[in-house]
């Protein structure tokens, strides 16, 4: 588990998402882009909670080791998400001259 830390506020979130939140974030950032992307967390005193970070140029984000004993909160769902919006950034896909569709964009997705 990591500490992911947002402006003043500190949450603990299993590894893979609390990466994966800062490589987003940088990508957002490189890109002029910005997200918001909701996390399972636990807070400072432990309890279970639904985080919603916005993510862009500006985000004050920090991601650092822990010891905690608390079982992972599950971000499957949020953990594929980012991993599918990384990939999306780093490869975007190419569109033809005169080709009437518009590629689909994360701001697109279901909210």
């Amino acid at each position: 588990m990591k500490h992911v830390t947002y402006a003043d506020k500190s949450l603990l979130v299993d590894d893979d998402t609390a990466d994966a939140l800062i490589e987003y974030a940088a990508l957002l950032a490189r890109n002029g882009d910005a997200d918001t992307v909701e996390v399972h967390a636990f807070s400072s005193d432990g309890d279970e909670v639904s985080a919603t970070f916005l993510l862009d140029v500006g985000a004050p984000l920090m991601a650092e080791t822990s010891h905690s004993s608390l079982p992972d909160p599950d971000n499957r769902e949020v953990l594929a998400y980012l991993l599918e919006q990384m990939r999306r950034l780093a490869a975007p896909t190419p569109i033809s001259p005169g080709e009437d569709h518009v590629p689909v964009t994360y701001s697109d997705r279901d909210l």
